[in-house]
């Protein structure tokens, strides 16, 4: 239990989240009480009713993680006190820079501001209230928000970066928990804690030990099947899709990407934006179809292994996937602007880089008899990984109701050229 203790906050997924009396003047600050009015999942709630969880809870679970990686003996040893706070008040405010509806609202920072929501994270940090109470407790502000997004620069310490952002950091692992728990889409179990367990310091990296093999195992299937079924959910999807739109369509009257100030940026959360999304003339039909459950409807689908370079311009390419698009509409008579083509690359994807996982991201350790740390390559190791290592990527044709049965069949004629050779069937 932390030393200034002021109290404890009861998680669903946790239990028990133990906080210090600089936390708590933290969590009540307004950018990270905002975050109680940003859902975790935007778009998730059509198909699971229970994804109603926020950003608020998120962060205080990856917090209360980031503290038990803090515990773990590898770790402690090289770290001091002062530094296991900053890591965890670090992972607290990591979800700041969210806009409203969370991963959604990154299509608009993108697109018209050429921004991540990392980067507004930073922003707030570095210019809003918190700067003031982060200097009040002794902590510069700057060196939080670079933690917060991982870009911290410390010799030796990179790992402190790697905790909050990595392949298998603390923000994963919550989401990954979290993310099945309310959904009830409980496709694998993972046992967090003993990965945590396992955690050590490889060359200033945070590795993960041997030991822990069938478990990061069970990690990366969960990862993979969450993607499939939580976060690209073709329904799931179709209504992040007409948010998107939404947003892009009023931002020109509303001025979404128009703000200045920390301030103007917090005033936007899910419930300030949908409203004036719903009275704006150019979302608000949008809008209606949402509150109907009137969705974009999924008139192609295709599965595919990224190893062909028409395929991999398809995932990479916005002006490529637009020539597809022009194709299509053509064919089915239609506006292109009737046709969407959606792939889990865009910005607006929730953790749309969770597909990429190459051999050496995850750094996984053994010791020889002499008791050396020895480096291993996850895809020798496992035969799991090898397997899934090549990512499945998955397109997708959507349109409204009346118009899917022309695009069905445009779409399969012009996406049915692709090579067979890049296609899978499962």
């Amino acid at each position: 239990m932390p030393r200034n203790y002021w109290g404890e906050i009861k998680d669903p997924v946790h239990g028990y989240v133990y906080i210090t009396e600089i936390e708590k003047e933290i969590i009540d600050s307004y950018p990270v009480q905002r975050l109680r009015r940003l859902r975790q999942l935007a778009g998730a709630e059509y198909v699971y009713p229970g994804a109603n969880h926020t950003r608020f809870e998120h962060s205080v679970g990856v917090m209360y993680l980031a503290g038990k990686v803090a515990e773990n003996p590898n770790i402690s040893r090289l770290i001091s006190e002062e530094e296991v706070e900053a890591v965890r008040i670090a992972s607290l405010l990591h979800d700041v820079g969210h806009g409203p509806f969370s991963h959604v609202f990154e299509h608009l920072l993108t697109k018209k501001l050429n921004k991540t929501h990392e980067d507004i994270t930073a922003w707030i940090i570095k210019h809003s209230e918190l700067k003031d109470v982060l200097a009040g407790f002794g902590f510069k502000a700057e060196d939080i928000a670079e933690l917060a997004v991982g870009s911290l620069s410390m010799r030796g310490k990179a790992f402190l970066n790697q905790i909050i952002r990595s392949s298998i950091d603390v923000d994963k692992l919550d989401f990954v928990v979290r993310d099945t728990y309310h959904t009830g889409a409980e496709y694998g179990f993972v046992d967090v804690f003993r990965l945590i367990h396992t955690f050590d310091v490889f060359d200033g990296n945070l590795a993960v030990d041997i030991g822990a093999l069938s478990t990061l195992e069970s990690f990366i299937i969960a990862r993979i099947e969450s993607f499939k079924s939580i976060y690209f959910h073709r329904v799931g999807r179709a209504a992040q899709i007409m948010l998107a739109t939404a947003l892009e369509k009023a931002d020109e009257e509303l001025g979404l990407s128009a703000f200045k100030t920390p301030e103007e940026y917090l005033a936007m959360d899910d419930y300030t934006v949908w409203a004036m999304l719903k009275n704006c003339k150019k979302s608000s039909p949008i809008i209606r179809n949402l509150e109907r459950r009137k969705m974009l409807k999924c008139a192609y689908e295709q599965t595919f292994y990224v190893k062909d370079k028409t395929v991999s311009n398809i995932f990479s390419a916005e002006e490529f996937r637009d020539q597809i698009r022009n194709k299509i509409a053509k064919d089915a008579k239609l506006d292109p602007e009737a046709i969407i083509i959606d792939v889990p690359t865009v910005p607006s994807v929730p953790y749309h880089h969770s597909m990429f996982m190459e051999p050496m991201e995850i750094p996984v350790f053994g010791k020889t008899c002499d008791g050396r740390k020895e480096v291993k390559r996850l895809s020798e190791i496992s035969g799991i990984f090898e397997v899934l290592k090549g990512f499945i990527n998955i397109l997708r044709v959507y349109t409204d109701e009346k118009n899917r049965g022309k695009v069905a069949e445009a779409s399969s004629k012009i996406l049915g050229e692709i090579p067979s050779s890049a296609k899978i069937s499962y």
